[in-house]
């Protein structure tokens, strides 16, 4: 079973995210991007999904990070966020993110997203 690390202050987004993808990916969930990051010190994961706005650390934050290290330097990073501006998806896009999701997210079209970056 493919293993996906969603990230997001959100409960309700986690709450969400684990009904949609629970039954066919074995998911760890983050609040923030520092929680991310230490999760992905500790297991490897094949797809990173992550929130942009969020405490601590941000999702652009985390993707810079993950960049940088050389065991997720390629792994697929989707940022699912309700930031649509250009200038944002410009900076995702300059820091490497595989994808952008715009929340709300359809649910049928996330599952086929994620087989589709791995």
């Amino acid at each position: 079973m493919k293993k996906i690390l969603y990230v997001d202050d959100a409960s309700s987004m986690r709450k969400l995210v684990q009904m949609v993808l629970g039954k066919e990916f074995n998911l760890t969930m983050a609040n923030n991007g520092l929680e991310g990051l230490e999760a992905i010190k500790k297991e490897n994961f094949d797809v990173i999904i992550s929130d942009i706005n969020m405490p601590v650390m941000t999702g652009l934050q985390l993707l810079e990070k993950l960049r940088q290290l050389e065991k997720t330097k390629y792994t697929p990073v989707l940022m699912m966020t309700t930031e649509a501006s250009d200038e944002m998806k410009a900076e995702g896009k300059r820091l490497a993110a595989t994808g952008w999701i715009v929340k709300p997210f359809d649910p049928d079209k996330l599952s086929s997203i994620i087989h589709r970056v791995i």
